[in-house]
């Protein structure tokens, strides 16, 4: 996935976190705003003590299984990732995946997020059969919630191109590159 991409994809997830309606943002909004602030500059050894915070202050004021906590696991996890930091990075997208299931179903849209940053991990560490049921989990649920022309399907289609790519299924990935890019070229209407 390219980082213009992957950018796009993270602020999905931070945007897609359970934020309680309130007129001024609240301190761990604060520390997300800025971590994603970092992460879009690539600065990203400066974002992860700020992502340790916001880790920290969300699972001292909302408990440990909470969806806010997801989140924040969710980009510290990112940052370790981006920078190569895979040991790091597993154990706390897998923690954000099992808040997601259990908070919000196991159909929800940051369950499909989260299950496409754990396929992306596998897939930067080589690991392509770990990762292929995940991005058509992932791809699954996005299609169910959002419509099968929706450009966050779109993306999930082009991650899951670039894997057969890697593992040598170039007609496979062509196919779901076209109706990735037809998705991205005709903005079919979605569902809501």
């Amino acid at each position: 996935m390219n980082k213009t991409l992957l950018r796009y994809f993270v602020a999905l997830l931070l945007l897609c976190a359970e934020l309680p309606a309130q007129a001024e943002p609240t301190e761990w909004e604060k520390l997300n705003a800025e971590v994603m602030s970092l992460y879009q500059q690539g600065q990203y050894q400066r974002a992860v003590p700020v992502a340790k915070k916001a880790l920290e202050l969300a699972e001292q004021t909302l408990g440990a299984n909470h969806p806010n906590v997801a989140g924040s696991l969710n980009n510290l996890a990112e940052l370790y990732r981006i920078q190569g930091q895979y040991p790091q990075a597993a154990p706390l997208y897998q923690r954000a995946l099992a808040i997601w299931e259990k908070a919000l179903g196991p159909d929800h849209q940051n369950v499909a997020g989260a299950l496409n940053n754990v396929a992306e991990l596998h897939r930067a560490q080589g690991q392509y059969k770990q990762a292929e049921p995940l991005y058509k989990r992932a791809l699954a649920i996005m299609e169910k919630t959002l419509g099968p022309n929706h450009p966050n399907v779109a993306q999930l289609l082009e991650n899951l191109a670039e894997l057969y790519r890697k593992t040598g299924r170039a007609k496979e990935a062509e196919e779901i590159s076209k109706r990735a890019a037809s998705i991205r070229a005709h903005k079919h209407p979605t569902k809501p």
